[in-house]
C-alpha cells in the first residue's frame, strides 16, 4: 500500500506562487496517471490537472496557463508549481494515484 502525502501549502496573496509536493512512500513509475485534486469549501472536489507515465498532461480550464504539473520518479514525488494564484483558487489540495489520496494540503489565497 502506498502513503501519499502532500506539502507546501499556506496563506499567500493573489497574484503569489507556491509549490506542492505529493510524497509517495513508494515507487511511482508505475503509476499510469497521477492528479491534483481540490476541494473548496462547500464545493465539490475537482480535477485540477493529470500527469501521465507517458508524459501527457492536462489541466482544468480554470488553471491552465498558470498551473504545472510535474513528477519526479527518482524521489517519488508529484508537484504542482501554482503561479498567479487567485482567491478562487482557496481549496484543500490532494494528490491521487491509482485510487490513493493523500490527505491534502491547504492553500488560502487572500491579501
Amino acid at each position: 500500500q502506498v502513503q501519499l502525502v502532500e506539502s507546501g501549502g499556506g496563506l499567500v496573496q493573489p497574484g503569489g506562487s507556491l509549490r506542492l509536493s505529493c510524497a509517495a512512500s513508494g515507487s511511482i513509475s508505475s503509476f499510469v496517471f497521477m492528479d491534483w485534486y481540490r476541494q473548496a469549501p462547500g464545493k465539490q472536489r475537482e480535477l485540477v490537472a493529470v500527469n501521465s507515465r507517458g508524459g501527457s498532461i492536462s489541466y482544468a480550464a480554470s488553471v491552465k496557463g498558470r498551473f504545472t504539473i510535474s513528477r519526479d520518479n527518482a524521489k517519488n514525488t508529484l508537484y504542482l508549481q501554482m503561479n498567479s494564484l487567485k482567491p478562487e483558487d482557496t481549496a484543500v489540495y490532494y494528490c491521487h494515484a491509482a485510487g490513493y489520496w493523500g490527505k491534502g494540503t491547504l492553500v488560502t489565497v487572500s491579501s
